[in-house]
């Protein structure tokens, strides 16, 4: 997997995880001190920390659920931290009370678990603010130079620069043309190639980066070898900008990168395994929302005229044609005067009020379960579309075909990343997201997946 790029492994989160549960550890201890007294402290601990693992583990899938852990908006915000913070910790009360009524031996004794519960939020609170201080402070950890300019390398400067967790700073670029430079945006013009080993000494850049885009036929490549004999750290721009942005820049994009880069590899185990994965959640999906499909059916059919479910045809792997079904959430004559057009989002008049919740909920798309279970879709995958656009998107941006290389998923990177499209720029940019998918493919990152299509229902972001 690209370094720095899935939240769940990076520093920053890692680091916030281990000390927040030592934190909240550590104020239950401080609790049962105080409640117990010296003496009798250690014996009473040593009951009480099976307790606190279960609050701590509580309180961090409440925290990870705020989107507490990798949201760089949320973390440079103090008023929004505080308030999603303190409501993490409310819910985690709520929760908490739920898992002692259904398991008293888990109870804290009062005494013990206001403390706590005080003692929890306020070093939490202080700890959040502290970290996002010093990780501020601290800088970026490494440097880099772009060779080369285009609309991709000002996406890579927007997105690092709005994300001063993942520690990097680009400090300019430079130009092969000697007499195309100047500004872009907020990357400086440093000079030309020949400029490069004075800029690394000068600057302290740890790598430069090379869009093959801008620079082919135009680098002195000797000179660019000698460069790297000497020490400069060289790198291709698509492989950088898929570590730091979790997508594969489909612009910088060349058929050569993608047969010699690692990745994409889609093993008989692997297939073998998620196809397991499938048939068990299919199954179980199944059986645990029919009841729930059957009441949102007799609600569709109560609240607007016209069937309760719907039929579309959707590409499959391999460009297969395959039908999907679906809770109706537009008008029964949604598309009768206009035929197939992009839905509007949470805006098109003819979604239903019904409908709206169903598709922010994504309550809409339960039928597809059986689809799973049939071997249409699986779990986690691209976005199945309807053969009308794919034919027009196929024509207008390179590379599109690639996302049918594996089944089209009810879940999704591109989905949870890049939660809705409605034109040819979203498509693009969720192309980019479903070929970073697919090269890195495996069970941890679906795991991954899923949790934050957890996250993003709950926190509303769905369409």
């Amino acid at each position: 997997m690209a370094k720095g790029l899935i939240q769940t492994a990076n520093w920053r989160s890692t680091t916030l995880i281990v000390s927040e549960t030592a934190l909240i550890i550590g104020a239950v201890a401080a609790s049962v001190y105080f409640r117990v007294g010296g003496h009798a402290w250690p014996a009473v601990l040593a009951d009480m920390l099976p307790k606190a693992l279960v609050i701590t583990s509580i309180c961090q899938v409440c925290l990870y659920y705020g989107d507490l852990y990798d949201n760089p908006h949320v973390a440079r915000n103090r008023a929004e931290l505080l308030i999603r913070t303190l409501q993490a910790l409310g819910v985690t009360l709520l929760i908490l009370a739920a898992v002692y009524t259904l398991f008293p031996q888990l109870t804290v004794d009062r005494g013990v678990l206001a403390p706590a519960a005080a003692l929890a939020v306020g070093a939490v609170v202080a700890w959040r603010f502290v970290f996002g201080w010093v990780t501020v402070q601290v800088g970026p950890r490494e440097r880099l130079l772009l060779v080369g300019k285009n609309a991709s390398a000002l996406a890579l400067a927007r997105e690092l620069h709005e994300r001063t967790e993942a520690g990097v700073r680009i400090v300019g670029y430079v130009d092969p043309d000697a007499n195309d430079g100047g500004a872009m945006g907020q990357l400086d013009f440093l000079g030309t190639v020949e400029d490069i080993p004075a800029l690394v000494r000068a600057r302290g850049v740890d790598r430069v980066v090379v869009s093959l885009v801008d620079a082919r036929g135009k680098l002195p490549m000797d000179k660019l070898l000698d460069m790297k004999l000497d020490g400069v750290r060289f790198d291709h721009f698509a492989s950088v900008y898929e570590e730091y942005t979790g997508k594969i820049a489909v612009e910088n994009l060349r058929p050569s990168w993608l047969i010699f880069s690692a990745g994409f590899k889609k093993t008989r185990r692997l297939l073998a395994l998620k196809r397991a994965v499938d048939i068990a959640a299919g199954a179980v999906g199944l059986v645990l929302t029919t009841p729930i499909m059957f009441a949102l059916a007799a609600a569709v059919r109560l609240t607007s005229p016209g069937p309760a479910f719907y039929s579309q045809r959707r590409v499959g792997r391999d460009g297969r044609i395959f039908t999907v079904r679906k809770l109706r959430s537009m008008r029964a004559d949604a598309e009768r005067d206009t035929g197939p057009v992009w839905s509007g989002g949470g805006s098109d008049a003819r979604i239903t009020p019904l409908g709206r919740i169903m598709r922010r909920t994504r309550l809409d798309e339960l039928p597809q379960f059986w689809n799973i279970l049939a071997g249409n879709m699986t779990l986690v995958g691209p976005r199945p579309e309807r053969p009308e656009f794919v034919q027009s998107l196929a024509q207008q941006i390179p590379f599109y075909g690639l996302r049918h290389v594996v089944k089209p998923g009810l879940t999704g990177w591109a989905q949870v990343r890049y939660t809705y499209g409605a034109s040819v720029e979203d498509a693009i940019e969720k192309l980019q997201y479903d070929l970073f998918y697919i090269k890195n493919m495996s069970v941890g990152l679906d795991v991954f997946v899923m949790f934050e299509t957890i996250k993003t229902v709950l926190l509303r972001r769905g369409q």
